[in-house]
This record gives C-alpha cells, structure tokens and sequence, in this order.
C-alpha cells in the first residue's frame, strides 16, 4: 500500500512541475521544423552542374524498392538529343507515395547518386493520382536557363554514362 501511494505522489509531482513548464509550440506552416542530417522525406532526381540528369535509366532503385514503389521506363537517346551522359536516359519516372516506405534503398542502389531522398516532409495528397510523383515533379530545376534537356551535343562528348564517384561523406 505504501508503494502505491508514493507512485501515485510521484505522478502528481510529475504533473505539478510540468503544469508551469512553458509549451513547445511550433506555428506550422509559419515555421518550419529543422529536421535531422539523415532525415528521409520527399525524393528528387537531380542534376550535374551541366545539366544534364544524372538519371541513367538503370532501374536498379525500382528493382532494389521492397514496397515496389517506383517505376522506370528507358529509352536510347542521340547526341542530338541528349538528356544524361549515359546511352540511355529515364524516359518515365514515377514514385508511387502511397507506397514508399521511404526506407532509401533507392538512394543507395542508385549508381549515378540521381535519387536523393531530401528533407521535404510535406506530403499530402486527396487522390491516390496525386500520390504518383512524375519525373517533372522529382526532377531539380536547371541552374541555368541556357542549359535545358533535351539538348544537342557534340558526338563523342560522353564516354561514360556512370562518372568518377568519391567515397561518400556525411
């Protein structure tokens, strides 16, 4: 009886002292909450500093996704119509959010590092059409308006479809 009585006390003491403690509010969508270094929210495709797309049409983030989540379509492409460094370019890119786990097995099976799982964190949808991410939707803006894709190149300007790749760091 006696341990019950001084649990229940320190509940009450618990209860007492927080009473006065100043509430952690934040105003949303006002203020925005910093999220973690390895927080994984919203996915984008991204670019080089050229750019072209770093999307090489590989598929190897849809085949390393649990919840099969995403979908890609390849096709061939020409220097004179270029949109990756790559012999192929994803023609079709889709991430279907009402799936994703967002567990970032795609970012890590991505071989180019065009699938990035970024700190965006506002993701609501009213339909499941909604939900389905394109390629237009994931894809980073070009950094300069003279450097659209697709674009004409000089044939042999790409050799290599996957670049030199640096060991990662956090």
């Amino acid at each position: 009886m006696a341990n019950g009585v001084y649990e229940m006390m320190r509940g009450l003491w618990q209860t007492f002292r927080s009473a006065w403690t100043k509430p952690v509010t934040i105003q949303y969508p006002e203020v925005k909450r910093q999220v973690s270094k390895r927080y994984r929210g919203r996915h984008a495709l991204k670019r080089y500093a050229n750019g072209l797309e770093k999307c090489i049409g590989c598929s190897l983030c849809a085949a390393a996704c649990p919840a099969d989540a995403i979908f890609v379509e390849a096709s061939e492409q020409t220097d004179e119509n270029r949109y990756s460094p790559g012999e192929r370019y994803a023609s079709t890119y889709e991430i279907n959010y009402l799936r994703c786990i967002f567990c970032g097995l795609c970012e890590d099976a991505c071989p180019t590092e065009a699938i990035v799982l970024e700190d965006n964190y506002e993701l609501s949808f009213e339909t499941r059409e909604s939900a389905i991410y394109t390629k237009d939707m994931l894809l980073d803006a070009v950094s300069a308006p003279n450097q659209p894709t697709p674009r004409k190149v000089k044939p042999g300007s790409f050799n290599r479809s996957v670049p030199e790749m640096k060991d990662p760091v956090d």
